[in-house]
């Protein structure tokens, strides 16, 4: 609080400082500030200008590899999306069932 807007949090205690002002103070407080990173962790880096970048560098890598699956003799991989904070598509593709699986699970149907 002190970094940011001056105010010492012992003003609350002393009675200069009241709790709605602190709180208020809190929930303006910007994306570099230890408890927004405490708080929110690698998403706090990202605000919209990083998530509309990483969509522009998506949207580009699909159109060159459209480009080259039309226009190539064979087909390249398909490119991967930027990775983005609190993207859980790791952890869903690792915890994806195998159809061995999944027949255990359903009775062997």
């Amino acid at each position: 609080m002190l970094r940011y807007y001056g105010v010492d949090l012992l003003d609350l205690h002393r009675g200069t400082l009241s709790a709605r002002r602190v709180l208020v103070l809190i929930r303006h407080l910007p994306r570099d500030s230890a408890l927004v990173r405490a708080l929110h962790g690698e998403e706090a880096d990202w605000g919209a200008v990083e998530h509309l970048l990483a969509a522009v560098v998506d949207h580009l890598a699909i159109g060159n590899w459209l480009f080259t699956s039309a226009h190539g003799d064979s087909e390249p991989p398909r490119p991967e999306p930027v990775p983005r904070p609190g993207d859980a598509r790791e952890e869903e593709t690792a915890a994806t069932p195998s159809p061995r699986e999944l027949a255990a699970f359903f009775g062997g149907l």
